[in-house]
């Protein structure tokens, strides 16, 4: 049920930039669904049709559940620098995805051959940090990158370290999701 209503608030975030008679009712929310009080991280995803038309999220819990997913719903649609601003005409086409992390944990490891060993492909979601650079891939991207070589290798690339820092042994945190999607038009609004 509250993985429902996960959609619905994402989807209601969108909406109400078009129509003021979509509103997330907080408090009401809250007293239904106590859990969305929690601090939690959340990613929002949007796709337009099979391509990716946005995604925000948070990688460290910081506040509530609730105001996490409005946050970061609005920012999937009209700040992803990677793309304009939504536009009404393309919500038809829209699938909503929203993935909440679980906390993310050091991964300990020796060298780079044991990193390999460790990650395990469609279940972690990775965050590397070491110095500079920091960035994550959900674990959705094994879709695409199915290996742990190439989901380590695109991780570098994304935040724009050369492969070879893995040498350096970087900070490597595993954390998993819950995620939930679907069409937007198929999405009650609260």
């Amino acid at each position: 049920m509250l993985d429902k209503v996960l959609l619905q608030i994402a989807k209601s975030v969108i909406l109400s930039q078009f129509d003021n008679s979509y509103k997330v009712q907080g408090t009401r929310l809250l007293q239904d669904f106590p859990s969305l009080a929690r601090n939690g991280a959340a990613f929002v995803t949007l796709h337009y049709e099979q391509s990716l038309r946005g995604c925000i999220g948070s990688i460290i819990a910081h506040q509530s559940l609730l105001d996490d997913i409005i946050a970061n719903a609005y920012s999937a649609a009209f700040r992803d620098p990677r793309f304009p601003p939504l536009s009404a005409n393309e919500l038809p086409h829209l699938k909503i995805e929203v993935s909440v992390l679980g906390e993310p944990k050091i991964l300990e490891y020796e060298n780079y051959d044991d990193l390999l060993d460790k990650v395990r492909p469609n279940i972690d979601g990775l965050i590397i940090k070491h110095g500079v650079y920091q960035g994550t891939f959900l674990p959705q991207v094994w879709a695409e990158l199915q290996t742990p070589l190439e989901f380590l290798e695109h991780l570098s690339y994304k935040v724009g370290a050369n492969p070879l820092i893995y040498k350096e042994h970087p900070k490597i945190y595993s954390y998993t999701v819950d995620a939930i999607e679907e069409k937007f038009d198929e999405i009650l609004p609260l």
